[in-house]
């Protein structure tokens, strides 16, 4: 672990569970990203949450005294047009079970959305984190997919982290209702674990695999998502999984850590000028 910990360049970052959890910022945060800019190792932070825009996301990493830039930050919504356009350059119209701020960024890259009608036929359907879903909107796009529409997802996640008294049922479990009602799987579940989006980081910083490390809360997404690209994984115990969890888990992730301060502090251990290359 010494070694790969020293080849160690960039740091893909989870965001709920990882570096804050809902609305409240982890205290090791803001120092752990002072300590990756002192050892001049970068960052980029990845969510698997569409439900809000990438300047959504700004603004909150802000507010909560995060200075980010938008190259910083990659969602699954954006791998989820970059997906569609790539595969399926024909679908245009979409039927989407989505937020406002998620449904904004697939009408400014040119997707139509349609309303709730059997008469607005779609070419695919777009399930994404949506907390303004009704079951009318459910059962029409369970409509769409029984009758052989092509449907994606914007991430596998059953559940969103929060620190509030609740449980927020996330696109996976969306999902799961729609497989049950028409049948059909998805014909696409993107966001993590899908390994593009730790490959689009390793193209535009020219790093190898073994230079970067993804850093997230969740086995099946962000750790299963290191093992599919070759990448170092780390998991905090700060969000969803649980030290209990880990030790019945089918893959371990490389390392696993109480927090980022405890991560940040095996970085500079391995990153000394005696170490470092």
């Amino acid at each position: 672990m010494s070694s790969r910990l020293r080849q160690v360049r960039h740091l893909a970052l989870d965001m709920d569970g990882t570096i804050y959890r809902g609305g409240t910022l982890f205290d090791s945060t803001v120092p752990f990203l002072a300590r990756l800019s002192e050892l001049g190792i970068g960052y980029t932070f990845l969510t698997n949450n569409p439900s809000k825009s990438r300047t959504d996301y700004l603004e909150h990493l802000r507010q909560l005294g995060v200075p980010a830039t938008s190259a910083q930050l990659y969602t699954s919504t954006q791998a989820t047009i970059e997906f569609i356009r790539q595969t399926h350059p024909r679908v245009q119209r979409l039927f989407a079970l989505g937020t406002p701020s998620m449904n904004a960024e697939f009408t400014a890259a040119g997707f139509d959305l349609l309303p709730d009608s059997p008469e607005a036929e779609p070419d695919a359907v777009l399930v994404g984190f949506d907390l303004t879903l009704t079951y009318a909107r459910l059962c029409r796009a369970a409509w769409w997919i029984s009758l052989g529409k092509p449907w994606f997802a914007t991430n596998p996640d059953r559940v969103c982290p929060t620190d509030l008294p609740t449980v927020l049922v996330d696109c996976g479990s969306i999902c799961a209702a729609l497989e049950a009602a028409t049948g059909r799987t998805p014909t696409a579940v993107l966001g993590k674990p899908d390994p593009a989006m730790l490959r689009g980081i390793l193209h535009e910083h020219g790093l190898r695999p073994d230079q970067l490390a993804m850093v997230g809360d969740r086995l099946y997404t962000d750790v299963e998502m290191a093992r599919r690209a070759g990448v170092l994984g780390v998991l905090v115990l700060t969000g969803e999984t649980k030290a209990e969890d880990v030790a019945q888990a089918a893959q371990a992730p490389d390392l696993v850590v109480p927090s980022l301060h405890e991560l940040g502090l095996l970085l500079q251990t391995h990153r000394s000028p005696s170490t470092s290359v």
